[in-house]
């Protein structure tokens, strides 16, 4: 393992900073519609069913950018792919702002997702392929930490805006033209990948980029490395490589988890908070307010994960957030079942939230971005992600006509269920990754 000295932090960081900006934008268009809501039910008369769908819509164009991000980052490099991902978002922040239809809104939502799913497969990518095994977890984290950062700002946002009368949600939906434009700037400037340079046969530039990323041995020993893995690997990427059987054990533990991570049930919490203490007897204001709540323990928490992410290690975290998930949602179904005052809820809320901001949020993604090799990355993260972005609609589409059935409490127990069926999974098939570059973990998947 080499020591810090051997490459360069600061240049490190500010390259994941610039990429995770993508992670800001998915944080915007995964926060936006929770202060949207209760202007759009009026707006559109929207009954559970369409509810679900406007929501979830998002998820459906995320399955679709992961698809198209996969065979792009492939072919043409990852940065040609986050600037395509940013240059959506702009469009699609400005289009639904105007929007004057349910038809036209959930199509530009639509066509926002694809810029989300792209975002939330290359940035982590990216980031895992730019950096030393010592900080990768961190470095991949920052991705999660700007979602959380673009979460809690938009909630502050549409908190301020919730007063503006009842074409509020315009400006909360438009707003995201602006951090859209400061991230395709960013972008122009970022170095592309040097494992995708090595893999594209561009081997001068790839040792141009490591030795800005380290020291001359650093580049000499990871550039060896990254031609190990790729030996007798320039076979054209495809789908059919995924399921291979010396990949298939990576594949299913990659899509098991992202799978689980949306069908623990948290982003129903992040989506329809106003639905949640609504339940309870909080007024818009109150229900906007624990929006933004949520984003600030959201944010202290996933900065604590990113400090412990490389030292505790991924699987401690992801047990401990599985089980704790499991144990928190009980007491919540319990609470909004016996209508506890909105400031009980209200914390056991947080509970969750602290929990998932710790472990399964950053960890999921970190693994994700690791447990791939090289020579497939692109398509079995496109995979895995994909998978995580089908479950994400599954579970929001499917809320507000399980709490019209069983109540808003009802759900809660479902979900504890899941998170401990995920617990079981993590502790019998999840091995550990850190400390560990990305070449190393490939030769371990082959050994095994």
């Amino acid at each position: 393992m080499s020591s810090s000295k051997t490459f360069n932090s600061s240049y490190i960081i500010g390259i994941s900073f610039i990429s995770a900006l993508g992670g800001y934008l998915f944080g915007f268009d995964f926060a936006v519609i929770s202060g949207a809501l209760p202007f759009l039910r009026t707006q559109f008369a929207l009954d559970p069913v369409w509810e679900g769908f406007l929501t979830g819509s998002l998820a459906l164009g995320c399955i679709i950018g992961c698809l198209f991000a996969g065979n792009l980052a492939d072919k043409y490099g990852r940065k040609p792919g986050l600037m395509v991902a940013a240059l959506i978002f702009a469009v699609s922040s400005i289009g639904i702002a105007f929007a004057q239809s349910l038809t036209y809104f959930i199509v530009l939502r639509f066509a926002a997702g694809i810029g989300v799913g792209m975002a939330s497969m290359l940035c982590p990518m990216y980031i895992a392929e730019i950096s030393p095994a010592e900080v990768r977890g961190r470095n991949v984290a920052i991705n999660q930490l700007t979602v959380v950062i673009g979460i809690l700002v938009t909630n502050l946002v549409n908190y301020f805006l919730a007063d503006a009368g009842h074409d509020a949600w315009r400006w909360m939906f438009g707003l995201g033209a602006v951090p859209s434009a400061i991230f395709l700037i960013g972008v122009t400037w970022l170095p592309e990948s040097p494992r995708w340079l090595m893999k594209s046969g561009q081997v001068t530039k790839a040792q141009q980029v490591l030795n800005k990323i380290g020291t001359t041995d650093f580049a000499n020993t990871t550039m060896k490395a990254i031609e190990k893995s790729l030996a007798g690997g320039a076979v054209k990427q495809s789908y059919k490589m995924v399921f291979e059987k010396a990949v298939r054990p990576a594949v299913v533990v990659g899509i098991t988890l992202a799978v689980f991570q949306q069908f623990c049930g948290i982003n129903v919490v992040f989506n329809y908070t106003s639905t949640i203490f609504e339940s309870v007897g909080a007024n818009l204001n109150r229900q906007l307010l624990e929006t933004v709540s949520i984003g600030v323990v959201n944010l202290v928490f996933t900065l604590l994960a990113m400090w412990q992410v490389d030292k505790l290690g991924r699987r401690p975290l992801m047990l401990v957030g599985s089980l704790g998930l499991s144990i928190m949602y009980i007491v919540l179904a319990i609470a909004l079942q016996n209508h506890f005052p909105a400031g009980l809820v209200s914390l056991f809320v947080l509970l969750a939230i602290s929990t998932y901001a710790i472990s399964l949020a950053p960890v999921t993604w970190v693994l994700i971005s690791e447990i791939f090799p090289n020579k497939i990355r692109g398509v079995a993260s496109s995979v895995a992600i994909v998978s995580l972005w089908g479950a994400y609609f599954i579970l929001v589409f499917t809320f507000p006509i399980l709490a019209k059935k069983l109540g808003t409490y009802g759900p809660f127990y479902l979900y504890a269920g899941i998170c401990f069926l995920g617990f079981l999974f993590v502790k019998s098939r999840v091995k550990e990754t850190k400390g560990q570059t990305l070449e190393e973990l490939e030769e371990n998947l082959i050994r095994h």
